[in-house]
């Protein structure tokens, strides 16, 4: 049982010492904030020393989105009152023109329909001499105000359910005032109402479809806009007309020139973001809706303190700069670094360095030396 106890007692000192020399071994970062250089050092280190900069710094944005269609440019076909495809031609992609017959419908309701129509209006044209007559013999006291009464009622009746059946020969494209007994037919032509292209094609030859069913969709291709998705942090970094460029992950090489339109006043709930509608300078038709697209967002330029790219060295991911304290000796001091353009940083933290020299070239050099002096 000793012999236990003191093997047990051994083993946690071993792991004592053996953690804290792990931990010495992990502590092996820059201890030391200052370096100091002899002369000889400092002539082959050739650095150069400067001050912060003010300089206008423009950022980018980068986001992205989908080409987007707006909805009046959106059309989706369909039959008020049902009926079979009788025939189409139309296939996806296909380019069509407003006024075109993109189909053909048949039902027996339509001459059911043309049937009422024109029934309704012999009967009104009966009703309307009646009515006249009936008038007349009032107006002499020759009948009674009751047949005179009815004789109206059934004028007015008529002409509403005219206008009515009317207005659903409107419906499937028939034209009420030229319908007469010769032309009934039990065909009826859908016609595109706008130009453009198709996107979609629900139906086959012999469907039955109901008023509800979408038979087509068409697209209007010359308000074609992109949508891009910004997050809330940055939608106050944009305004209506701010130019832009957008391109996909195919073409990155291909820019293409866009507008802001409109910035949505809503944000998501997930994500916290709002709809950006931008608008192409010079529309490419090789763009579809749907397609999904990179964009960059000149943000506004401002006034900022910066350095040369050559001054920031990185270091176990932060980001770090030499200040100058005399000739030979430097200090190792850390920075918050924001926008870069045209070789320049800006220091977001560039208040704690004004009026100090910095290193602006060779401070990889003196990283190095820092970083051996604190592993010796």
């Amino acid at each position: 049982m000793k012999n236990i106890l003191i093997f047990l007692f051994g083993f946690l000192i071993l792991g004592c010492q053996s953690k804290k020399e792990e931990a010495v071994t992990d502590s092996k970062t820059i201890t030391e904030s200052v370096i100091t250089l002899t002369e000889a050092q400092l002539k082959n280190a050739s650095l150069t020393t400067g001050n912060l900069e003010k300089k206008s710094v423009s950022s980018v944005l980068k986001v992205n989105g989908q080409i987007d269609v707006p909805p009046q440019n959106l059309v989706s076909i369909s039959m008020p009152l049902g009926g079979y495809l009788k025939s189409t031609k139309l296939l996806p992609g296909m380019h069509i023109n407003k006024g075109e017959v993109i189909a053909t419908m048949e039902d027996q309701q339509y001459v059911q329909l043309q049937q009422d129509y024109l029934t309704t209006k012999s009967r009104l044209s009966f009703a309307e001499k009646e009515y006249d007559r009936q008038k007349e013999l009032n107006q002499s006291q020759a009948s009674s105000d009751k047949v005179y009464q009815m004789a109206d009622a059934d004028y007015k009746t008529l002409r509403i359910t005219l206008s009515a059946l009317g207005e659903k020969l409107k419906l499937i494209n028939i034209n009420p005032n030229v319908l007469t007994e010769k032309t009934i037919s039990k065909s009826v032509n859908i016609y595109a109402p706008i130009n453009g292209f198709v996107s979609k094609v629900n139906v086959n030859i012999g469907k039955y479809v109901n008023p509800a069913d979408v038979l087509f969709e068409l697209i209007n291709p010359t308000d074609i806009h992109l949508n891009l998705k910004v997050f809330e942090k940055d939608i106050t970094k944009l305004s209506i007309g701010q130019k832009l460029v957008a391109y996909t992950n195919n073409q990155p090489e291909n820019k293409h020139k866009c507008e802001i339109i409109l910035i949505s006043k809503d944000l998501s709930v997930d994500e916290h973001s709002a709809d950006v509608h931008c608008h192409f300078e010079n529309y490419d038709k090789t763009l579809l809706p749907g397609m999904y697209m990179n964009a960059e967002i000149e943000v506004k330029s401002n006034d900022a303190l910066t350095l040369p790219e050559d001054a920031i060295v990185a270091y176990d991911g932060k980001e770090y700069v030499f200040v100058v304290m005399d000739k030979t000796n430097f200090r190792i001091a850390e920075v918050k670094t924001g926008t870069s353009e045209n070789g320049f940083v800006e220091i977001v933290n560039g208040d704690k360095f004004s009026n100090k020299s910095i290193v602006i070239k060779g401070a990889y050099t003196l990283l190095m030396k820092l970083k051996n002096k604190s592993d010796e």
